[in-house]
């Protein structure tokens, strides 16, 4: 059994996923597995519609019939999750649930990693990767959040916003 808490993906009803991570969560907390089952995750993304000429935003999720639950795996939490009503099994061959890697985690965009940034809006950096690696701009916009930065480089002898990651940048010394 492993100590350390890892992230597993579980096949869910259709249209079930969220009545899932409810109940597990709710599982979880009155039978005080918090240290076992840490968190539950129905992965969504934001996207705009347009129907009738209206726009709308709408949240989709990203994996139907999945919940994604970050636990330490033992016969108890592995009981509780597969227990919860609406909830098929774990992914993975058999009755055995196999772990999802670091780099699928990171792929998937499960798991937010914060990102320090040395530079803040109006430092100069210089852009280390992507199509217009080498270049020199300057920052007008941090969002952390959303893992961009917005620097305006001089193309042709015009100023250019460009949108990057924030590990596209590094600032100048």
């Amino acid at each position: 059994m492993s100590e350390e808490a890892k992230w597993y993906v579980v096949h869910t009803y259709s249209g079930y996923e969220n009545k899932v991570a409810s109940n597990l969560q709710k599982t979880v907390e009155n039978r005080h597995f918090q240290d076992l089952i840490q968190q539950v995750l129905v992965p969504t993304e934001t996207v705009t519609e347009i129907k009738d000429n209206k726009q709308r935003d709408v949240e989709r999720k990203l994996f139907p019939g999945y919940v994604f639950v970050k636990m330490i795996l033992t016969d108890d939490s592995w009981y509780i999750v597969r227990n919860i009503r609406g909830c098929t099994g774990f992914v993975g061959p058999s009755s055995k649930p196999i772990p999802l890697t670091d780099e699928e985690v990171a792929r998937l965009g499960v798991e937010k990693k914060e990102i320090e940034v040395s530079y803040g809006v109006g430092d100069s950096v210089k852009i280390i990767d992507g199509p217009l690696e080498g270049f020199v701009g300057v920052v007008k916009e941090v969002d952390k959040e959303k893992n961009h930065v917005c620097v305006t480089v001089s193309m042709f002898g015009r100023e250019t916003p460009v949108e990057l990651e924030l590990n596209q940048a590094e600032a100048i010394e």
